[in-house]
Order: structure tokens, then C-alpha cells, then sequence
């Protein structure tokens, strides 16, 4: 067991024999580190990152056990205003429907800003029937640290909030405290994964997501909002795992931009992918990735379901 692991904060008067276990939806509007803080608790990528809005747009479970207790996060895509699309409609759906059963709530937010985004998201984790931690995310990118605490005064007079702390989830910083505030909220209960699983999503959702991030990562800021990515062919024959993939999109100067010159921009997308899967799946990797227009996909309400957004999954 790692380091990390082994400094997990253990209740107090725990006599071992009693399991804790207990689920923490981690919302926001977009691009606010919800999918960098679980990965940081975690201590390990399970969510796609990226530098634009909306990377997430699936609830993901990111599973943690030490010893006696189990927390189970649920990263959620941004809530932000709503728009006409489909693809809007679910990522707004799941990130609500994350509220609902949980233990806990943490909030994030962004230093000093509050936006109407921010507002949405209050008025959702109000109706919430568990205690909220407003977690105050990228502290570390403040050039004046005097003016956090006003602002912490200001953010605490909006609800009244379990607790109020600020971090910075890229670094780390503060969220060993973040940590101990979320272990005191999870009640008794047996567990429900077992200890070395660490998500209840696929293999293959694991992957289309992985080729997702590397699309953000190398194109501009319109092809990825227009871009979904559906696997095809997935065999393991225990020495090489194959994987086939699409990526579609919503017209035909996004596929242009997506294969790049002479194909460039393809070949590092799937040089990029390929190393993240061989590294999660601890095996050889033969990656092939295909483009196609599939025009108004987005808009959908069918080739949403294909594409796995559907809530019944």
C-alpha cells in the first residue's frame, strides 16, 4: 500500500471490526477541477482532464477503500445554463441526478469569482439531503491571497454550508484536510466493491473516454464539442488488446481538423491515447481510430443512447 494510501484519515475510536462506507457527488460548473480532485484522491487518472469546459459529460464512480472505509466518488459534468441541445440536456441531468442518495456534497468553486453558473449549482445542492462543503478550488493561482478571506466571509453568507475550505486540487494543496472532513461524514454501512476496484464503468467506456481527453488536448476549442468517440472492435487475447475507434463529429471541417495535415494531428491523438490505455491496462496496445460525420449526433435523443449517454447504463 502506498504512502498515500496509508495516510487516509481513520475515524476516531474505530475498533476495526465496523465498515464504513458512503457516496460524495463532487458538482460545480464547468472547468472547475472536479475531475483533478477525484483524481488526486484517488491517487490515480480515472476522469478525462482538459483545459475546456464540459471535458466530463458522463457521472463517473471513483471507488476508494482503505481498510474499513469506502468512499465512492461521483464526478459530474458541469451545470452550466441550459441550452437546446441533447448532449446539454444529459450532461445537466447527470450532474443533478448526482445529488440525489448521496452522503455528502462538495461544491467547488473558483477563488474569488461567482458566476450565474455558480448560482444554478447553489440553488441545486440547496434541495440536497446531506451536508455540502463549499471546497474553494486553484487557491494557488491567486495573486492577491489577502483577498480570499473576504471572499470566504461573502461565499459563507449564500447557505449554510457544512464546512468552507479552500484548495488547490492540481497541487494537492489542502486536500489532506478536504480528506478528513469527508472521512467524518461517512456513516456505517458494509461495503459495496470490492477493495481493488477502482470504477463501475467498462473497459471500454475507460478507453473512449481516454481517446476523448487526447481529441480535447490537440484540437482548437470548436471540434471538440461536435466530437463524441464510440469503440468498435475491443479484444484482449492476453499478450495484445486491439481497439478500434471512432470519432464522430458534426461536419466535414471537423474531420478535417481532426486528421490534420497528412494526418498529423490523428497520429499524435492516437500515439497519446495509445500510451494512457497501454498504461492502464498494463498490456501492449494496437490502437486504430476512424472519422466520420454524423450530422445533428448532439441533438439525438437516439444516437445519444448508442453512444452510452443514457442514465440507465
Amino acid at each position: 500500500m502506498s504512502e498515500d494510501m496509508q495516510s487516509w484519515i481513520q475515524p476516531e475510536n474505530s475498533e476495526g471490526d465496523e465498515q464504513r462506507c458512503g457516496f460524495v457527488a463532487i458538482v460545480g460548473r464547468p472547468n472547475m477541477g472536479k475531475s483533478t480532485l477525484m483524481n488526486f484522491m484517488l491517487g490515480q487518472k480515472l476522469s478525462i482532464t482538459s483545459k475546456k469546459p464540459q471535458t466530463t459529460r458522463h457521472q463517473i464512480l471513483g471507488i476508494k477503500t482503505v481498510d474499513d472505509l469506502q468512499i465512492m466518488f461521483v464526478d459530474t459534468p458541469g451545470l452550466h445554463k441550459e441550452q437546446n441541445k441533447a448532449l446539454n440536456r444529459y450532461m445537466n441531468k447527470a450532474a443533478s441526478e448526482a445529488l440525489r442518495g448521496v452522503d455528502l456534497v462538495l461544491f467547488l468553486v473558483d477563488r474569488t469569482a461567482w458566476t450565474e453558473e455558480d448560482q444554478i449549482v447553489l440553488e441545486k445542492v440547496q434541495h440536497a439531503k446531506c451536508p455540502v462543503i463549499l471546497v474553494v478550488n486553484k487557491v494557488d493561482q491567486l495573486a492577491d491571497k489577502s483577498s480570499l478571506l473576504p471572499q470566504l466571509g461573502i461565499l459563507a453568507e449564500k447557505m449554510n454550508f457544512a464546512d468552507i475550505i479552500p484548495i488547490s486540487a492540481k497541487s494537492g494543496r489542502n486536500v489532506d484536510k478536504l480528506e478528513e472532513i469527508i472521512c467524518s461524514y461517512m456513516p456505517e454501512g458494509v461495503h459495496h466493491y470490492p477493495e481493488d476496484q477502482l470504477t463501475n464503468r467498462s473497459s471500454r467506456f475507460m478507453v473512449a473516454e481516454i481517446v476523448r481527453e487526447k481529441l480535447m488536448r490537440n484540437v482548437g476549442d470548436e471540434v471538440p464539442y461536435g466530437a463524441a468517440v464510440e469503440i468498435e472492435e475491443f479484444v484482449h487475447d492476453g499478450r495484445l488488446l486491439t481497439i478500434s475507434a471512432l470519432i464522430l463529429v458534426e461536419r466535414e471541417g471537423q474531420k478535417k481538423i481532426i486528421i490534420g495535415d497528412k494526418g498529423d494531428r490523428m497520429k499524435t491523438i492516437g500515439r497519446d491515447a495509445r500510451l494512457d490505455i497501454e498504461a492502464l491496462f498494463d498490456c501492449k496496445v494496437m490502437l486504430k481510430l476512424w472519422v466520420k460525420v454524423r450530422r445533428g449526433w448532439a441533438d439525438d435523443e437516439r444516437a445519444l443512447r448508442s453512444l452510452g449517454y443514457d442514465h440507465g447504463e
